[in-house]
């Protein structure tokens, strides 16, 4: 049962949110009479806030879809007695909006369904972005999950000046796919306000999601018109506050709490950056590390020759030393030594002349290894990606609340061990290599000097998650400004 609700991106609104978010909306737009739609109803947290919030003489219509049927069952047990609501078991994205203007809804309040796009089938996302191209004629990302499918769908069945709140992840605001949905709430709609909810403070028990609440209005937004952002806290009391004008927010990449109050005070325009001094790419992503990669006793025990193996450094969680020295072959000196398993031998070659390696290939193709998505886009199945070992390494993914140790952290590399997809690799562009090349001993001030970049830097690039769970990708860490890197080069190079 909880399998099918996820699938289907079913969680729960909480009571007191749903109070706050109906009780913001009265503030907003007080009206005469209201016309209320959620589109994804579930049990109606909405509907009982909206009944608690507006007496019943106001509320002239109220609207819901909900696509499960045991939640259906459920809200219909809840408010059978209610004759204000029509409660509709349908998909909201089949269903056709209203024809006149009368019959429309001034005020839509949601928790939209969290499927993320890897669970829409192609047809279906096929089908949703034809129907939003033909309401808004945007074309979404195939990368958005079906919350935003939802949010512009919405649009034809708002009134003109109609209200809009959206409980939505907060991703929206710093991924690449995000970038339609804020074009549509700059363009089409008057933004009137985000709130952010801490990262650490999730909001459902069992979505590892940090949400926003996006507020507005059906109407174009006047020139010099402002934003209010807020963050932390409540929606009724957040922790801080900023109003950022539409035209700053247009030149925003990310609108995340990180990036807008820090990037609005202080253009940064040539400021230095990490991707001046390296280039920096992922790990090796394997497509099954359980398999391409092995203790050293289990390589032996398998008889693998020793050419087919490279040093691996293990992942953050285990990585227990931000300083990776080596033995005189270059392997790095760790507890736990892993070997990556890399072969781009042909099959038949492997088969002919090394048959312990072939052995173990026959178990990863009795596993189905090699039927697995990296793999089989490879040929052969079981090579991997070339990435030699890089001075410098970042983990991905941190949580800035982890009173142990730093959410992030440059490892220093001395040894000759790759990693693999949960680290970024730093690689010193030529200017940069060719001065480690005369000074090897400037690598180790480069790598103080990167773990002094504050925090903050670090979190206004990437984008966050449910938890307090924060990634970033090879270009947001290309992006850190680091004015000490900088200085550090040009006082080297100058003196040196």
């Amino acid at each position: 049962m909880r399998e099918i609700r996820r699938k289907l991106g079913q969680f729960a609104t909480p009571t007191s949110l749903a109070m706050e978010m109906l009780q913001y909306s009265q503030s907003l737009l007080p009206l005469s009479e209201v016309r209320f739609l959620d589109p994804a109803f579930g049990t109606g947290a909405f509907y009982s806030a909206l009944l608690k919030v507006f007496s019943q003489d106001k509320i002239k219509k109220a609207v819901g879809y909900e696509i499960d049927e045991a939640y259906w069952y459920a809200a219909m047990n809840l408010w059978n007695n209610e004759s204000l609501l029509e409660l509709k078991l349908a998909d909201f994205t089949n269903a056709s909006p209203p024809d006149s203007e009368q019959e429309k809804y001034n005020l839509i309040i949601c928790n939209p369904p969290y499927v993320r796009h890897h669970d829409l089938t192609s047809s279906e996302k096929q089908r949703l972005n034809n129907l939003v191209a033909q309401t808004i004629g945007v074309r979404l990302s195939g990368y958005s999950g079906l919350y935003c499918y939802f949010l512009m769908l919405s649009h034809h069945w708002m009134t003109a000046n109609g209200l809009a709140g959206w409980l939505i992840p907060s991703e929206f605001m710093s991924v690449n796919y995000g970038r339609q949905v804020k074009e549509y709430l700059l363009n089409h709609v008057t933004l009137l306000r985000i709130h952010q909810f801490n990262p650490s403070d999730v909001q459902f028990d069992d979505a590892i999601v940090s949400s926003a609440v996006v507020w507005f209005e059906n109407k174009i937004s006047p020139p010099d018109h402002t934003v209010l952002f807020t963050y932390g806290g409540t929606l009724l009391n957040p922790s801080t506050s900023e109003h950022i004008s539409l035209g700053r927010l247009k030149q925003l990449p990310k609108w995340s709490h990180f990036s807008i109050i820090p990037i609005d005070k202080t253009q940064n325009i040539g400021s230095p950056r990490l991707k001046d001094f390296f280039i920096i790419k992922r790990g090796i992503a394997t497509g099954a590390n359980n398999f391409f990669i092995l203790t050293q006793q289990e390589a032996v025990k398998l008889n693998i020759p020793t050419e087919f193996l490279k040093p691996v450094l293990p992942p953050p969680r285990i990585l227990n030393t931000v300083k990776v020295d080596a033995d005189r072959e270059g392997n790095p000196i760790l507890e736990q030594k892993s070997m990556l398993l890399f072969c781009k031998l042909p099959e038949e070659i492997a088969k002919k002349n090394y048959p312990e390696l072939w052995n173990y290939l026959k178990y990863g193709v009795e596993q189905k290894i090699n039927e697995r998505y990296i793999c089989r886009h490879r040929s052969p199945w079981y090579s991997q990606e070339n990435r030699p070992p890089a001075p410098l390494l970042f983990n991905i993914i941190g949580r800035p609340d982890n009173m142990k140790r730093k959410p992030y952290r440059f490892i220093l590399n001395r040894s000759l061990a790759t990693a693999t997809n949960v680290y970024l690799m730093l690689y010193p562009k030529p200017n940069l290599g060719e001065l480690l090349k005369r000074h090897p001993y400037l690598l180790e001030d480069i790598w103080r000097v990167l773990n002094e970049i504050p925090l903050n830097e670090l979190l206004k690039e990437g984008r966050v998650y449910g938890g307090g769970l924060y990634k970033i990708e090879p270009k947001e860490l290309g992006n850190v400004i680091s004015e000490k890197l900088s200085q550090l080069f040009s006082n080297f190079s100058e003196t040196k």
